[in-house]
């Protein structure tokens, strides 16, 4: 099939066999399918997710949080599996009703919180704790602008270069091509940033450092798509420094394992209850005492 090949109809009509590999966790309507409630556990914030860039975000700032000693962020993760379809269970969409991960349900006030959207969530708990953002100023709007950024830019990255150079049933050059520009284009905002500043809104580290990291970090260190030799990751010298520096951060190592079920079983923690999980309960200690 060629790029040229399709004429929109008049009415555009759905066909699940057209989304490719991600066909079953899509569809042009919302609500849920399913009456399913979500579990809870024992802890005041009550996370569900999967560990995609977006949900990558709220499990690296909650054991941020912890590292720095704040008891209130202890967390229940409990995994939402959307090639399954869990996003659409009643519960799930009770939290999100837009049906996507991450979803957070604060249970330390008075009554129950519920916050979706990963940006959402990070400035609820960087308010929250008072962490990871600056209190006012020119330093806060600063954050808030790159943390905007992020929200505002990684779709095209997600939903626009990786969808169509990794999962879409054919390759397409045009698509390609214009997400692989607009991606470049990005990494190269983030390149000139650095250049001048340790942290991209030139204070400490903050939310729009785990934000950004979660999708641009990972990419430039070759954990999304497949693609940092195609995107020649290499030449952002100032973004390399960057995400390998985050990249080993402890809280950061623990927090890319939570809700994590693919790649290797010793990097999966898929649900996360207790800090001691990460030592007891990763998949392939768990497969193992099964055996």
């Amino acid at each position: 099939m060629s790029d040229t090949s399709y004429t929109p109809a008049k009415v555009w009509t759905w066909s699940q066999e057209s989304g490719g590999k991600f066909a079953s966790i899509n569809r042009p309507v919302a609500g849920a399918t399913q009456d399913k409630e979500l579990p809870v556990g024992k802890h005041p914030m009550q996370l569900y997710s999967l560990a995609t860039p977006n949900g990558v975000k709220v499990t690296v700032m909650l054991e941020e949080l912890l590292a720095l000693g704040h008891t209130g962020a202890e967390y229940d993760a409990w995994l939402i599996n959307i090639g399954e379809g869990d996003q659409f269970g009643s519960g799930f969409v009770n939290v999100n009703p837009n049906s996507k991960i991450p979803a957070l349900m604060d249970h330390s006030g008075d009554s129950p919180q519920r916050v979706f959207e990963s940006g959402s969530i990070m400035m609820h708990l960087a308010e929250k704790f008072d962490a990871f953002l600056p209190k006012s100023g020119a330093e806060r709007t600063e954050v808030m602008s790159w943390l905007f950024w992020q929200m505002g830019s990684a779709p095209y990255l997600g939903g626009g270069f990786g969808h169509f150079y990794a999962y879409a049933p054919e390759k397409w050059q045009y698509p390609i091509d214009r997400f692989s520009m607009e991606t470049k284009r990005q990494l190269d905002v983030l390149d000139r940033q650095l250049a001048e500043h340790q942290y991209i809104a030139g204070g400490d580290y903050s939310i729009a450092d785990m934000a950004i990291w979660a999708w641009y970090g990972q990419l430039v260190l070759g954990r999304l798509y497949n693609a940092a030799e195609f995107l020649d990751v290499e030449s952002y010298s100032h973004v390399m420094r960057w995400a390998k520096a985050i990249d080993a951060r402890p809280a950061v190592s623990r927090g890319r394992m939570v809700n994590r079920a693919f790649g290797e079983l010793s990097t999966q923690l898929r649900e996360r209850h207790d800090a001691s999980d990460f030592d007891n309960r990763t998949q392939d200690k768990l497969e193992t005492a099964a055996e």
